[in-house]
Formats: structure tokens, C-alpha cells, sequence
């Protein structure tokens, strides 16, 4: 399957990417992609993006969870290693434990810089539960998270490795 154009950046390079995962109120913070399900359909996925030269795990993780949520975050535990590959697309990915620096803090849908407007990867933020993520199409959900029965199972670390 040839890749979207709006991910071509990303295709024939292997990228290390880090996520946060927020719980609140019985549900996870999760971000809709496009672009990388057939027909269409959103990928679910902790917030979170690519690791920049320069900067530690954790501050990419703030800069991106900044980015994709409007949130200042503080950094906990690491959780999951996750390894991705999928047509051109090859990623280690770093899940962490994040906490709203702000409570009360409202997550807003942000944006990628790495692509224009009209070109967004993120199209949506939603808290979703357990219970939600599994009536989801298997595909549509990140691996880290299939098969939640409570958020308490974010916090059990998995490695992912192919």
C-alpha cells in the first residue's frame, strides 16, 4: 500500500516517537489520526510525536503533548516500548505516564507543525474508556492500549517488539 502523500515524511526512515498517556475520570486522552487506516478510518493513539535532536525523552514528550493538546504535562514513569512497521512507516515508540500540570486543565485539538493546515494528521481529542476502546475496530486502536479492561491497565508496562 503506497503511503499518503501527508506521510511521505515519515516514510523510509525509522523514527523514535514518544507518547503520553493522561487519565481522567475512568478514560485516556487519546488522539484521532488519519491517514494511516484504509478507507479512512482514525487511528487512536496516545498524544505524543518525534523525538528531536537535542532535546531528552521527556521534554519531546512535553513539546509534543503542548502541541497536540494545548497541555503542560509533567513526566512520570516510563511505560510501553512499542515497536511500528507498516509499509514505509517504521517506528520505536516510548509511552510514559503524564500528569496535567494544571487539573483542570481542557484538552484542545493543537497541531503538527511538520505539516500545513490543510494537511493535519490529528483531526480529534477525545477521552475514551476502556470500555469504548474495545467496542473499536481492533486496527483503529493503538496497540499499547487493546484489550483495556480498566485505565489501571495503562499503567502495566508492555514491551511491544517485533
Amino acid at each position: 500500500m503506497e503511503e499518503p502523500d501527508f506521510l511521505r515524511p515519515y516514510a523510509g526512515q525509522v523514527r523514535v516517537r514518544v507518547g503520553g498517556l493522561l487519565v481522567r475520570g475512568g478514560a485516556v486522552l487519546l488522539a484521532a489520526h488519519r491517514g494511516l487506516l484504509p478507507g479512512g478510518a482514525l487511528f487512536w493513539s496516545p498524544p505524543g510525536g518525534g523525538w528531536a535532536f537535542g532535546e531528552n525523552l521527556k521534554e519531546a514528550l512535553q513539546r509534543e503533548f503542548q502541541e497536540e493538546t494545548g497541555m503542560a504535562v509533567r513526566v512520570g514513569r516510563q511505560l510501553h516500548l512499542h515497536e511500528f512497521r507498516g509499509g514505509e512507516l517504521q517506528a520505536l515508540e516510548v509511552f510514559f505516564a503524564v500528569e496535567a500540570a494544571d487539573p483542570a486543565a481542557i484538552p484542545r485539538l493543537g497541531h503538527d507543525p511538520e505539516h500545513p493546515a490543510d494537511a493535519q494528521l490529528l483531526t480529534q481529542l477525545a477521552w475514551l474508556t476502556p470500555r469504548q476502546l474495545l467496542a473499536l475496530p481492533l486496527a483503529q486502536v493503538h496497540p499499547v492500549l487493546r484489550g483495556l479492561l480498566s485505565t489501571d491497565d495503562v499503567f502495566v508496562p508492555q514491551v511491544l517488539l517485533r
